[in-house]
């Protein structure tokens, strides 16, 4: 039997100017990219981390595809710190609309 990658839900959450993009999986958090607002336009992405359990299936990649959405439709610039973030901007240009 073949098993699919699991499709995550990405959940978002902001209070107090940090955020976070993140999948949960019985009650607790797999992988999260989470970030900090500057100002009302703008927030700077810091950190990443997807567990082990989950390597290799491009979450990663889908928390910030989320993330790049949400900043699209908010009109949110993007500070990329974080460097696996800044590696997926520096591979894509269809991503860099969102950058500061």
């Amino acid at each position: 039997m073949h098993s699919e990658p699991m499709e995550y839900a990405i959940e978002h959450e902001e209070a107090a100017a940090k955020g976070a993009f993140f999948v949960q999986k019985d009650g607790q958090r797999v992988a999260e990219m989470s970030y900090s607002r500057t100002n009302a336009t703008l927030i700077i992405i810091d950190h990443t981390e997807v567990d082990a359990s989950l390597s290799g299936q491009g979450v990663g990649k889908k928390l910030l595809a989320a993330l790049i959405e949400w900043a699209r439709s908010t009109g949110t610039k993007v500070v990329p710190l974080c460097p696996f973030a800044k590696a997926q901007f520096d591979k894509d240009a269809s991503i860099r609309d969102v950058l500061r």
